[in-house]
């Protein structure tokens, strides 16, 4: 089947055909027949349509038969229309209900389409047959897709969990749940392969030295677990029988560095017994068909039948052979590096487990103890687990039980020994399965390597109901619950983040809350009890049993809504619960022994002391067990059912499996969630079959139908505004008015139009919401709409067609009349002579054939003109052929000449490359091998510290042994208290004593269990908060004040509990010693964390290395450049001198055709020779003055090379400079570590912490890097903004010259002008209103925000109040620890274990206490801003809303001047560096100087080959023999030019590959670190949340007790005197307080009206700009100008900025001070004294922040003067004679307000210590520059003017010349008519026309001769191009001469290259212009 469906196209299991869909059939039918949905028992729901409604009942007919049925209304579901069919995701269906549903994956599972989208949901379902769909093809073609961009498929859900991940760097999971047989894992299988293909690891690792592939173990620990964990059942050939949790650890880049497996529930009772039809796991089956004969004697293997465990025998599986399958387990073992030992000691535990089932018991006569008649099977069993026989059979017959302080024997019965061996070996599978998968992850090696992030894939059992449920059921079920818990949270909240996005009302929902209730019945611990917390309870009891556990659950939860009881005494189920899914019964038969799940502990004790190293290993923890001495009471009917144990003394099954649904929660809820429901879809395991009932009870188990419930209370139909007015805009035609009309508009209009409710839709900012079923209403009104347009239309064509067809009948019954009457006339006259005469004469007659000659001549007329025509075209062709010709060999000498002159600058470019590139590698191979030998140190540090985790882990363990042995000793002490309770009775005075012990017993063990449930909750908060901290150490400098006051509160509380431990008994003594040494060792842990830190900082100096050897870099890149600049100039010197070899060559050449041509010596020829010597003597001359210029260039050189000399010595200055902040930087950072690496002493968990450091300081390196090459990045773009500035700067300066000659021109737009300056003015007063509406609002605010720090100052008057309660209770217990000691004086046994017990109680509480405090401390000040802040935020969006408007208007001007800001910074920046880099390059003088020499050397060399030339031209002259050996002598020189260039080339491109992988690791490092910056914000935005969350609990468990802390303050005269103290301190601060917001508040104001008419001015300048842009459309030189202008007000409002953030600064250190103050010391006066430090530092904080705003001021100053400019240089345009009297009005307004704000200024100085001279003194020279630039811009307007007249000018001379073009067009018209009149008497003239006829032929003829002539010209043309072309590859410049012997023999082509000539001399003349301008 696979073979064959492999040959299938995988993507007809992919996609949908969409024509079926789309079908206007269906959608016909589906309107004519309004289809519903009608239940059915067959199928579920069939379709039917309505015939007729009756009430509360509707007649439908069926749709498959047409039968007639009545269906009440309420059962009638809608039908979604055609265009949903098969629609991937069902979230898009209009109608959300259980029918269409089920109908849509249906349709798409009988088309093969298996995977369906349901909102969050991948719905799969099992297609019982193998698809085409999971090839390595299908993986690619998913890669680096987005989810809807493919159809639905577990891939799709693979990649956006992988592509979130590396996105966004937060963790994914993956949720597979579903029936036994759904396919959940097969789909978890396809999960990790795509992962492992996209996400394999580095193949050039250098620590990748794992055996084997990382990826392919990851793939084959699947094989391994199935064999272990899988069995056969009847629903499915290879179910899992335990759930598992695999995590995936990534590295940042994205590949696999890791993998951990956790299990969940592993069904052991499969091991000893099976339903029918079933099998045990694989691995028994595998072992014993596939082990080998000496393999099977090893392992005393048999039969299948001989084993009782195996209760069906051997059972094949269809299509698998189990021999093959143990190959393949074994092969994978091997893989995954299990050693020959460890398989053989597994397969040995395997056998031992089905010789556990061999072990027969018989009952003796006389008594009920049981015998072992035969030990053969015993043997074998201790043979395989290393045991003793005859200790076995006496621990396994008659163990020893310890009863009071004494070990008896107690005989067993028969039914005792067989559930003893049962549970032995249930226990033995379980521990080999255990350290199967602990092995399987130290394989997949997850210590040590961890990732940055990792994807987990949950594979767990789905929700199922059956008839009676177990105890493994409701711990299945409970789980569900927590995911269905999950989902529900996870999609509402995204859904109701896109209903905030858009801006829709909608009122917060949680629907994680609806399972709540259900969670809260199984899990609550106390008040009232849940279910696992009763069952855990009733375990404690002696002879308590299942009947009693369920009374005592129906008493505590019997009125809970989500419990039931049984409605009837018949009933098999003990009790009902609710879930979401629908009401599972329950039975609770043995649940008590399943959740004890006890042991024979002296079997037990002899496998942990087994021979087998492997078994006793797997025994270790034989200490936590339940023994049998615990269980006593066990009746005849109800086995082991009551039994007496001591809580803490182990764990039971369900706190256990709690724990760990725990942890998986916690790490589920802090990834992002992806969600798979697997679907069986019949119980046949068929394909292509699908039981409808089936499918609908798992949609309800799996929690799709709950989402599509939670999915109808919101609007899960949306659409976007174009596709729905596209597609309903049928519905309102003329709602919509024509032309241009806004999306939502359009929408609201139609919506109006349609006359919706308005509770079925809301309109967002891009989208369009809806009810579900609103758009199947719209559609059918749709398709009722469209079907009348069509009907019409088609009646129309139907008659068009009708009037047609009877036109043309009409048409052919006239011709046929026609056609009758002239057959009869000529029927007539046939037979008529006269008619035949007739017909023989008119043929003869003259007069009818003048029309054919006449028409035959005009035909011959119009032959000779197209050949007249044809012969002209031709001409042009052949001329345009013969011009085009001499433009290609222009063209190619052009392109000769330029080839070689780029030859000759790459030959000397590639020599001085290969010089630099020698240097660049020498010093690269200097610091490879630093770097290498650095990773060396690394790695033997690593190792170092892995040791020392290993030496710290086996320390663990020995603390959990010494544990164990504590327990022990606390069981003794149980057995005590049971001797003291029997001898209670004896004594009848102490009953009172007796029976209040134990109910204090009571009491403290709900108080322990809620201490033990607050426990875990606050270690699950430490954790989450733990990891956000290490998240966050790059913000440590910023929280060191918190972490010493923690530091502080942490010391006082470990002294609290060293005093606790001084009063613990001997017992604890020891532990106490144990800690010491733990103690010790976390010393040398915190040695080797600050060896580990010396060696970051090791690899720190080796990044500094690392950035000199970058800046030496870029220092030869910026060599290279001016090298290039001196190549530049050399250059233009060689093709001077080039050029001057190329006069001379084609001098050559003339002369050698001149021999060639004669030999005597006339006068010409002697006139011709003066002539060329002339030529020469000029050519001389030219020479020597290029070499003047040439030595003039030199001497510029040598000065740009002292500049620049000196420039590098100041940027080596500079470079200290940076060099010294680095360091400062590290020592830093430094320290940073030596406090990290204190608290690591302080944590708990000690190997957690040490992994978590690991991972900080990773980042912080990580982070480094990122630093050093964001700088890198900063310096080369300030560099390219400083260049483009100058060049800005530069067209600035020579617009403003030229603007100066036009502004005169601008005084006619004056007059528009104005008006719309009064037009702004009115704008701005309108905000200026809105602005004083917006302060008194802020000072609202403020004043909200004084009376909030008030209740916080009371609110620590009632934390103190709680301190002193707490001591209170303190004391009070010690008290009644007295009175305990007191009373417990007569019993001593009794009086040690009651002391014991209190004081553990004691240690407990006291803790709880002391971390509630602590956390109170932390949070409740941070609590109540937070909300202050949400407050803020929700007034600031009202605000917003407000000036929307004016936001709209400043955003692009904002943006503008952030940007011109950014870029004068960076050019600030840019200089500093600049000037630093010229320092540097002081060092690199001497090698320029060898340069300048080399460039020297060229020159005098050149000078040697001008000599050379010369004497060659002499020899010339002289001789012609000469000439050829000349010319021979240049050819080779040019081989050799060649060469060297060639050489050069190649060098060039290796140093720019080079450069090239420099700058991709640049690129490499901004990304990491912008990804880093991206997880540092999440992070902390996490934190933030959860801070706020607990603020709320905080705040109000503190309102509870403040009526209880005011009750115990009124008792005591000391608290009351305290809070009156208190009470006169804090009037004074709030004096102090109030002095200090009143001074703030004069400021704000000030601040806000300059910021009001800040925006006005703003809103002015833009009016501005706008008609100033109407201007520049006319002049562009103008509009340059105005924007530099821009750019300056820009400047300020980035300097605005600047300061508002600085502003948002210091209030943030004051929200962080304040924090800080909630978390002072609990001492009063310390506290008091923290108080008024932290107030004062508040009070700084306000003058800083008074500071910034008064910056903020100034520079709004700033900006207003600028806008003012601006308006007087627009008023300016109204006329000349007013600018001048307009600026002074503007200068004297700018003076009055100069002097209002120095003015404020001088107030504000005395009130913030005079701290802003300087700042004034820099606003007063800005004001003078701004005046000079306003004096600028004056005459920047008369030149406009100017520019304005002269383009009317031009507007003028245009209009001319249009006239001109009119009256041409009119003689053209007149032509016209006198060439037609001309063409009417060459009709009367056609003699003439045949004489002009021939005299064309004769023309024609002489044309065609003229033709030939000119080809063959042409044709010696190309020839003589030819012969170019092969002496320019043989010669080089030589091949010029052709055109000087050319020019003697044609004209046209020796002007060509006279021209050419010409083109290279005025190119060369250029070179030489821009080279001294690229020096400058």
């Amino acid at each position: 089947m696979a073979q064959r469906s492999g040959l299938e196209d995988p993507e007809r299991y992919l996609f949908v055909d969409r024509a079926v869909i789309y079908n206007p059939a269906t959608q016909a039918d589906w309107t004519a027949k309004k289809l519903v949905w009608i239940p059915s028992e067959r199928h579920g729901f069939e379709a039917a349509s309505i015939k007729e409604e009756r009430g509360d009942e509707v007649m439908v007919e069926l749709a498959e038969n047409g039968k007639k049925a009545m269906v009440n209304k309420d059962d009638i579901q809608k039908m979604n229309p055609p265009k949903f069919s098969k629609v991937e995701d069902m979230a898009e269906l209009t109608c959300l209900n259980e029918a269409s549903v089920l109908h849509n994956l249906k349709d798409r599972y009988y088309s093969g389409l298996i995977y369906t989208y349901s909102g969050l949901f991948c719905v799969v379902i099992n297609p019982y047959k193998n698809l085409p769909i999971y090839s390595e093809n299908i993986i690619e073609m998913y890669r680096g897709k987005k989810r809807h961009e493919m159809p639905p498929h577990i891939y799709a859900i693979s990649e956006s969990a992988y592509r979130c991940m590396l996105q966004d760097r937060e963790d994914q999971s993956i949720l597979c749940t579903g029936e036994s047989g759904a396919g959940k894992t097969e789909n978890t299988k396809k999960v990790i392969q795509y992962l492992a293909h996209v996400a394999s690891s580095h193949k050039g690792r250098k620590d990748h030295n794992i055996p084997g592939e990382l990826e392919r173990q990851l793939l084959q620990a699947n094989p391994i677990l199935e064999s272990f964990g899988n069995a056969k059942t009847v629903k499915n050939d290879n179910s899992s029988r335990f759930g598992k949790f695999i995590r995936i650890n990534f590295d940042v880049t994205g590949y696999i560095v890791g993998a951990n497996i956790e299990t969940y529930l592993l069904e052991k009772s499969r091991a000893v017994r099976q339903a029918k039809d079933e099998r045990t796991f694989h691995i028994f089956y595998q072992l014993l068909s596939g082990a080998g004969e000496h393999l099977k004697s090893d392992l005393l293997l048999e039969g299948f039948n001989n084993y009782r465990f195996l209760s069906n025998g051997y059972i094949p599986i269809p299509g698998q052979q189990d021999k093959d399958n143990f190959q393949e387990t074994m092969e994978a073992m091997h893989i995954m590096g299990f050693s020959h030992e460890e398989i053989l000691s597994m397969l040995k535990v395997v056998s031992s487990v089905l010789q556990f089932g061999n072990i027969s018991f018989k009952k003796e006569r006389n008594t009920d103890q049981a015998s072992m008649p035969e030990n053969t099977v015993a043997q074998k069993l201790c043979h395989l687990l290393g045991m003793n026989v005859m200790e076995f059979t006496r621990a396994i017959l008659t163990p020893r039980i310890k009863v009071g302080r004494d070990y008896v024997q107690k005989a067993q019965t028969k039914e005792q020994a067989d559930f003893a061996v049962e549970a032995l070996a249930k226990a033995t599978y379980e521990r080999l399965f255990r350290w199967l998968v602990h092995r399987i992850n130290k394989a997949l090696d997850r210590t040590k390597r961890q990732g940055a992030s990792f994807i987990g894939i949950l594979d767990i059992a789905g929700f199922e109901i059956f008839e009676l449920n177990s105890f493994e059921q409701l711990c299945i079920n409970y789980t569900n619950e927590k995911l269905q818990q999950l989902f529900n949270h996870t999609m509402f909240i995204l859904e109701q983040e896109e209903y905030q996005r858009e801006g829709i009302e909608w009122n917060f929902i949680d629907f994680g809350l609806d399972l709540q209730p259900c969670i809260d019945l199984i899990e609550r611990p106390a008040n009232p009890p849940g279910v696992l917390a009763l069952l855990d309870e009733e375990c404690w009891f002696p002879k308590a049993t299942d009947k009693t556990f369920v009374e005592k659950l129906v008493q505590e939860q019997g009125s809970h809504s989500k419990f039931q009881k049984p409605r009837q005494l018949k009933d098999k189920a003990d009790f009902c619960i609710i879930h979401y899914a629908g009401k599972v019964d329950y039975k609770a038969d043995e649940w008590l022994m399943k959740n004890m799940d006890p042991l024979n502990d002296n079997v037990a004790t002899l496998l942990h002391q087994s021979s087998d190293r492997f078994v006793a290993e797997l025994w270790k923890d034989v200490d936590r067990i339940v023994g049998l001495d615990q269980v006593t009471g066990m009746t005849e009917t109800a086995f082991g059912s009551a039994y007496k144990t001591k809580k803490g003394m182990f764990r039971t099954v369900g706190q256990l499996y709690k724990e760990s649904l725990t942890k998986l929660m916690a790490t589920l809820r802090n990834t992002n969630p992806n969600f798979v429901r697997c679907i069986i879809p019949n119980h046949e395991k068929r394909a292509g079959k699908l039981d409808p009932h089936l499918v609908l009870d798992q949609l309800r188990c799996n929690g799709v139908l709950e989402g599509i419930r939670i999915c109808r209370q919101g609007f899960p139909n949306r659409i976007v505004f174009q596709e729905f007015r596209q597609r309903y805009e049928i519905l309102t035609p003329n709602a919509i008015p024509k032309g241009f009309m806004d999306g939502k508009q359009a929408c609201e209009r139609m919506i109006r139009a349609l006359e919706l409710d308005p509770n079925l839709y809301r309109i967002g900012q891009s989208k369009i919401f809806f009810r579900a079923g609103v758009l199947a209403h719209l559609e059918e009104e749709r398709d009722l709409k469209i079907t009348d347009i069509i009907i019409f239309f088609q009646a129309v064509c139907r008659g068009y067609l009708a009037r047609k067809a009877f036109a043309k009948k009409q048409q052919q019954l006239s011709a046929l009349k026609v056609l009758q009457r002239n057959c009869a006339a000529y029927l007539k006259l046939r037979h008529w002579q006269w008619w035949r005469v007739f017909t023989k004469v008119k043929p003869l007659l003259q007069v009818t054939r003048q029309e054919e000659e006449l028409q035959a001549k005009d035909e011959e007329l119009l032959k000779v003109k197209e050949k007249q025509t044809k012969v002209e075209g031709e001409l042009e062709e052949m001329e345009r052929k013969h011009q085009q010709l001499l433009e290609e060999k222009n063209i190619l000498a052009e392109q000769l000449q330029a080839e070689t002159e780029l030859f000759a600058e790459a030959e000397e470019m590639r020599a001085r490359l290969a010089a630099k590139k020698q240097e660049l590698e020498e010093i690269l191979h200097d610091l490879e091998s630093r770097v290498e030998e650095e990773e060396e140190r690394n790695q033997i540090l690593q190792n170092e510290k892995k040791k020392m985790q290993a030496h710290i882990q086996d320390l663990e363990e020995q603390l959990d042994e010494e544990e164990g042995a504590r327990q022990k000793l606390q069981l003794e002490k149980v057995t005590a208290e049971a001797k003291i309770k029997k001898m209670e009775e004896e004594i009848l005075l102490l009953e009172d004593q007796n029976s209040k012990f134990t109910k204090e017993k009571k009491l403290m063990e709900d108080r322990i269990a809620e201490c033990s449930s607050q426990l875990a909750e606050e270690e699950e908060k430490a954790k989450n908060l733990a990891k956000i901290r290490n998240k966050q150490e790059v913000m440590i400098s910023d929280l060191e004040e918190r972490l010493k006051k923690e530091e502080k509160t942490r010391q006082e509380l470990e002294k609290a509990k060293r005093k606790l431990d001084g009063e613990t008994t001997d017992l604890q003594d020891q532990i106490a010693e144990l800690q010491a040494q733990i103690d010790e060792l976390k010393i040398q842990l915190a040695k080797k964390e600050e060896e580990l830190q010396g060696a970051l900082a090791r690899g720190d100096d080796e990044t500094l290395h690392k950035n000199n050897a970058l800046k030496v870099v870029r220092e030869l890149q910026a060599q290279i450049a001016e090298l290039q600049e001196d190549f530049e100039s050399e250059k233009a010197s060689r093709n001077k001198a080039e050029k001057q070899k190329r006069d001379l060559s084609e001098e050559l050449e003339a002369l050698k055709t001149e021999l060639e041509d004669t030999l005597d010596t006339t006068a010409a020829q002697q006139e011709l020779r003066t002539k060329r010597e002339q030529e020469v003597a000029e050519l001389k001359k030219a020479l020597e003055e290029e070499t003047k210029n040439h030595e003039v260039q030199i001497q510029d050189m040598r000065q740009r090379h002292a500049s620049a000399l000196e420039e590098l010595s100041e940027q080596l200055e500079q470079a200290k400079r940076f060099k010294a902040n680095l360091e400062k930087n590290k020592q830093g950072l430094e320290t940073d570590n030596k406090e990290l690496a204190c608290e690591v002493k302080v944590l708990q968990q000690v190997k957690a912490e040490s992994e978590h450091k690991r991972k900080k300081l990773d980042a912080q390196v990580q982070e480094l890097h990122a630093k050093v090459s964001e700088g890198d990045r900063l310096r080369v773009e300030l560099a390219e903004k400083a260049n483009k500035l100058q060049n800005e700067l530069d067209n600035v300066s020579t617009l403003l010259e030229e603007a100066e000659k036009k502004g005169i021109k601008f005084a006619k737009d004056a007059s528009s002008l104005e008006s719309q300056l009064q037009d702004t003015q009115e704008l701005l007063q309108e905000e200026t209103r809105q602005k004083l509406n917006l302060s008194s609002r802020i000072r609202q605010l403020e004043e909200e925000k004084n009376s909030l720090q008030e209740q916080q100052e009371e609110e620590e008057e009632a934390r103190k109040n709680l301190e002193k309660q707490v001591l209170a209770l303190q004391s009070q217990l010690t008290d009644t620890k007295k009175k305990v000691d007191d009373d417990l004086g007569t019993i001593e046994s009794l009086e040690e274990a009651k002391k014991k017990l209190l004081k553990d109680v004691e240690a407990l509480s006291q803790r709880l206490e002391e971390k509630a405090l602590a956390y109170d401390k932390l949070e409740k000040t941070k609590n109540r801003l937070q909300q202050e802040l949400d407050d803020l935020m929700v007034d600031l969006d009202h605000q917003r809303q407000i000036v929307s408007n004016l936001e709209k208007k400043q955003k692009k001007f904002d943006q503008l001047l952030a940007e011109e800001k950014n870029i004068s910074a960076r050019y600030a920046e840019e200089r500093d560096r600049a000037e630093a880099e010229a320092r540097e390059k002081e060092t690199k003088a001497l090698s320029l100087a060898r340069a300048l020499e080399e460039a020297l050397e060229a020159k005098e060399e050149f000078e040697r080959q001008n000599k050379q030339l010369r004497a060659d031209m002499e020899d010339l002259m002289s001789s012609k023999d000469d000439v050829g050996k000349n010319v021979h002598e240049l050819e080779k020189s040019k081989r050799a030019l060649e060469q060297q260039v060639e050489e050069m080339r190649t060098q060039l491109e290796e140093l720019e590959d080079e450069l090239q992988a420099t700058e991709d690791a640049k690129l490499r490092l901004e990304v990491n670190m912008q990804a880093m910056r991206a997880q540092f914000e999440r992070d902390l935005q996490t934190r933030d949340e959860q801070n706020e969350e607990k603020k709320r609990l905080l705040i109000k468990q503190v309102r509870e007790l403040e009526a209880e802390l005011e009750d115990e303050r009124k008792q005591r005269a000391l608290a009351v005197a305290s809070k009156k103290k208190m009470e006169i301190d804090l009037k004074d601060l709030e004096a102090q307080i109030e002095a200090a917001n009143k001074a703030r508040d004069e400021v704000i104001k000030q601040l806000r009206k300059l910021q009001a008419q800040m925006k006005d001015y703003q809103r002015e300048l833009e009016e501005a700009r706008a008609s100033r842009d109407e201007i520049f459309a006319q002049s562009k030189e103008s509009e340059k100008k105005l924007k530099s202008l821009e750019a300056e007000i820009l400047q300020l409002q980035e300097e605005l900025a600047s300061s508002e953030r600085a502003r948002r600064h210091a209030e943030q250190e004051r929200d962080e001070l304040a924090d800080e103050i909630a978390n002072s010391a609990s001492g009063k006066s310390a506290l008091l004294d923290e108080k008024r430090r932290l107030e004062a530092r508040i009070a700084q904080l306000e003058e800083e922040l008074e500071e910034e705003q008064s910056n903020m001021e100034l520079l709004n100053d700033r900006f207003r003067k600028t806008t003012l400019q601006v308006d007087t240089l627009n008023a300016e345009l109204a006329a000349e004679r007013s600018a001048a009297q307009k600026s002074d009005n503007a200068r004297q307004q700018l003076e009055r307000q100069n002097k209002e704000l120095k003015a404020k200024l001088q107030e504000l100085e005395g009130a913030v210590k005079s701290k802003f001279k300087a700042t004034i003194s820099a606003l007063e020279a800005k004001i003078g520059q701004l005046e000079e630039q306003l004096e600028q811009e004056a005459k920047e307007r008369a030149a406009a003017n100017k520019l304005v007249r002269r383009t009317e000018k031009k507007l003028k001379e245009i209009f001319m010349q249009v006239e001109d073009e009119r009256r041409h067009a009119d003689q053209y018209k007149e032509q016209m008519e006198k060439a037609n009149a001309r063409m009417k008497q060459l009709k009367r003239q056609l003699e003439e026309a045949e004489e002009e006829a021939t005299r064309a032929n004769a023309s024609r003829r002489k044309l065609q001769r003229e033709l030939d002539d000119a080809t063959e010209a042409n044709e010696g043309l190309s020839r003589e191009v030819s012969t170019l072309k092969n002496r320019l590859r043989r010669g080089g410049p030589i091949s010029f001469s052709s055109s000087r012997s050319g020019r003697r023999q044609l004209h046209i082509e020796g002007a060509s290259l006279e021209l050419s000539d010409d083109d290279t001399e005025s190119k060369t003349s250029d070179v030489n212009e821009t080279q001294p301008a690229q020096s400058e």
